[in-house]
């Protein structure tokens, strides 16, 4: 029988993740011939995890945390604070300039629209 402090799922909850030294084990497990029942009661861990990262690891290679899938978000935080200086620094650049300003000078894709989206939604008109 399981206690509360022992239990992985109860101490753990649904939006964690398991960590690294966890999921080496179960994979040394599943190449040690053990079965998934077997590596879950070794480990304390639900059996469905233990299925999931071997699957994952069959697939991929890999049991590392990958980058959710889908478009990445249009403008990170870090991008918003270089816009924002780039207005403060010169009031009068046209959307188009500061886009170009961005890609040459800090790296950053950005196209004129996303510019005047951003530039809306700090509450820059004009």
């Amino acid at each position: 029988m399981q206690t509360a402090s022992t239990n992985i799922c109860e101490r753990m909850g649904r939006s964690q993740e398991l960590s690294d030294s966890k999921r080496g084990p179960v994979i040394g497990g599943h190449l040690c011939n053990k079965s998934i029942r077997d590596i879950s009661w070794l480990l304390n861990i639900p059996r469905s995890t233990v299925s999931g990262i071997i699957t994952k690891w069959k697939q991929l290679g890999t049991t590392a945390t990958q980058p959710p899938s889908g478009r990445p978000p249009h403008m990170t935080e870090r991008g918003q604070r270089m816009l924002k200086r780039t207005v403060r620094r010169s009031h009068q650049l046209s959307a188009e300039a500061i886009a170009k300003d961005l890609q040459t000078s800090r790296g950053l894709q950005i196209s004129t629209k996303t510019v005047r989206r951003e530039l809306h939604g700090i509450v820059f008109h004009g």
